[in-house]
């Protein structure tokens, strides 16, 4: 399967704006009005795989459309960034990395079919569970 964002057909496109690293997208299909993908132009599928040039320009993205969001358009934005190598590619999941920009407002259609049942997904960590967890993530991280 040829990647979608690697061969976006410029004829039809649904593209925002490109800069040397990265580009933005119009998501289609989108799970709310004005819903953008951020997308590295290399095609990379984590984080790390990015140079930190190419990283910088991608944050540097995220964040300009995420106050366009905010300062134009509505009141909240969710940024997400999934890493599902266990799902197999298709027409709702891409191996090309790229960040999710999803414009919120209050009660708008996502919340009202996902996140309202929110907290009956949260569970309360255990004591195990965070000696467990602080064990496996204790180590250092460098900058």
């Amino acid at each position: 399967m040829s990647c979608p964002f690697c061969s976006i057909d410029l004829k039809r496109t649904r593209i925002l704006f490109t800069s040397q690293y990265s580009k933005v997208l119009l998501s289609n299909p989108r799970l709310v009005p004005g819903h953008l993908l951020v997308v590295p132009i290399r095609h990379v599928e984590k984080l790390n795989e990015l140079s930190s040039t190419e990283l910088h320009d991608l944050c540097d993205t995220v964040i300009f459309y995420e106050e366009k969001i905010l300062a134009d358009f509505s009141s909240g934005c969710d940024i997400r960034l999934n890493y599902r190598p266990f799902l197999d590619e298709n027409d709702l999941k891409v191996n090309h990395l790229h960040v999710h920009l999803l414009p919120r407002r209050n009660e708008d259609d996502y919340f009202a079919n996902l996140q309202k049942n929110e907290n009956e997904l949260f569970t309360w960590l255990s004591e195990e569970e965070k000696q467990e967890m602080n064990q496996l993530f204790s180590t250092e991280c460098v900058v």
